[in-house]
């Protein structure tokens, strides 16, 4: 089987084999330390300067969903289930985009891990408070 490997958009890389093409996504090198319920603020962007909690976290694609954040109209087509018309809802958010807000002084801040008592925790590094899982 012949290969040949092609750089495209978006961090992918295609590899063309005799019988088809695989995508193969480079994956973060770093881990995510934001988690779900986490109050976030929007640091670029449309949203700059809004804030709002995480609902869910994706990882793989390094986005999340803040409440409030990145809403866009949807034309819902009409089903058995429910009615049709103009919805509003919430798409992903970059994680490079967000930052947690301190819960002393309600401002930017950047989180860290230390051990106690054989437990990883994550703590505020401007103020030393350890940040409460929600």
């Amino acid at each position: 089987m012949a290969t040949d490997k092609k750089a495209t958009k978006a961090g992918t890389e295609q590899v063309s084999l005799t019988r088809g093409v695989i995508n193969k996504k480079k994956r973060t090198k770093f881990g995510i330390k934001l988690k779900k319920g986490d109050n976030v603020l929007v640091i670029s962007g449309k949203d700059k300067g809004k804030s709002g909690s995480i609902l869910s976290i994706f990882p793989k694609k390094n986005r999340a969903v803040v409440k409030g954040i990145n809403i866009v109209k949807k034309h819902q087509k009409p089903d058995k289930k429910s009615g049709g018309g103009i919805i509003e809802k919430e798409l992903p958010v970059n994680l490079s985009n967000l930052s947690i807000i301190s819960a002393k002084d309600g401002k930017r801040t950047k989180i860290g891990y230390k051990f106690e008592n054989n437990k990883k925790i994550r703590f505020e590094k401007k103020t030393g408070e350890i940040i409460k899982n929600v």
